[in-house]
């Protein structure tokens, strides 16, 4: 199935991919959300949570692979992403085997 992509903002992108770091365990906890929400605006937070919400994850990885070629990402970029994606996944002070399994698939799509 082939999504139809409306193209994100950078920050649209980070906050898509730190809520499904966030959702990786399959619970997103209200501790996850408010650290997302610290990161961007509130318009921007609801814009992309509400689509997120109405995704499963085979759509929510072609979306984040599709945004992420149309980005040119610096490696200051994208170290900082994926601090931001860590601190997400540690936000319950573990890191499970399927935070550990998600971590992975995106660092093959971002990378």
């Amino acid at each position: 199935m082939t999504a139809k992509i409306n193209p994100w903002t950078k920050e649209e992108l980070k906050i898509y991919i730190l809520l499904l770091c966030a959702n990786a365990d399959s619970e997103k906890s209200e501790d996850e959300i408010q650290l997302i929400k610290s990161k961007t605006d509130s318009k921007t937070f609801e814009k992309i949570y509400n689509e997120f919400c109405d995704d499963n994850e085979d759509e929510s990885f072609e979306k984040i692979d599709e945004n992420v070629q149309l980005h040119d990402f610096s490696p200051l970029e994208l170290n900082q992403l994926r601090k931001e994606m860590q601190e997400v996944f540690l936000t319950d002070k573990r890191f499970s085997m399927m935070e550990d399994n998600m971590n992975r698939i995106l660092d093959n799509i971002i990378y």
